[in-house]
């Protein structure tokens, strides 16, 4: 495939292996796995434990290499970058959001938000500029001098979000973002994701929860390593 790939395409996974050897065996984590995923698109990701959906949120966040096949996000073949620019590639090109938070308690709210931008060598007051539109943009505007600790669990994942936008990401890659919120604030944390969606956002939320699932508008079952269903 020529890296020339259709501009509506940002994730294309084409034949991806990622194979273990534990005890002198040869685990199968993911055993040939293939889509695509267009711009402007919201997936989830479903699947038991054991099924194959950590490693493939790894290989997506470009955590972890395959063992065989391709990945082309945004245009580029990543599986065959090396360790820096792959690293480069994954901070301007993905947005990343936790189960839990992953904020850095000593930074303030406006801190954790421009950081990404710091990473990238934004200037300080355009930082200071975009990551208070974002913080608007997440209704979290009037808490810029908090810390993680003087923030409930809800407008910590709403920081999270913020700061996953910062580098206006291809992608925003979401790990069971609802799992250690309440019900109430896990629909709130999803109808932030369907506003993002209505905006353009691609999306990719791996979850176990049906509930969080329904949001969705494309679907991906993983089933011991490969594709179980995959529906548009």
């Amino acid at each position: 495939m020529s890296s020339e790939t259709d501009n509506q395409e940002v994730v294309r996974l084409d034949n991806v292996c990622r194979h273990y050897t534990v005890g002198g065996e040869t685990v199968k984590a993911l055993d040939g796995v293939s889509f695509s995923i267009n711009r402007g698109e919201y997936w989830a990701i479903m699947g038991p434990s054991g099924s194959g959906k950590s490693t493939l949120l790894n290989i997506l966040g470009c955590l972890d290499r395959p063992t065989a096949g391709s990945y082309w996000l945004n245009g580029v073949d990543v599986a065959r970058m090396e360790d820096n620019e792959l690293s480069d590639h994954r901070l301007k090109n993905l947005g990343f959001v936790f189960q839990s938070f992953h904020l850095v308690p000593q930074l303030t709210v406006l801190e954790n938000i421009e950081m990404p931008m710091f990473y990238l060598g934004v200037p300080p007051d355009e930082r200071t500029r975009r990551a208070k539109e974002l913080a608007e943009r997440v209704e979290m505007e009037h808490r810029l001098t908090h810390l993680p600790a003087e923030l409930s669990g809800g407008q910590r994942q709403r920081v999270a979000v913020a700061r996953a936008l910062a580098n206006n990401p291809a992608v925003l890659l979401a790990d069971e973002p609802t799992g250690n919120l309440d019900s109430k604030t896990s629909v709130q944390i999803m109808q932030l994701f369907e506003e993002l969606y209505a905006q353009g956002k691609t999306l990719i939320v791996v979850t176990h929860e049906p509930d969080i699932d329904a949001y969705a508008h494309s679907h991906i079952v993983v089933k011991d390593g490969r594709i179980l269903s995959c529906r548009r």
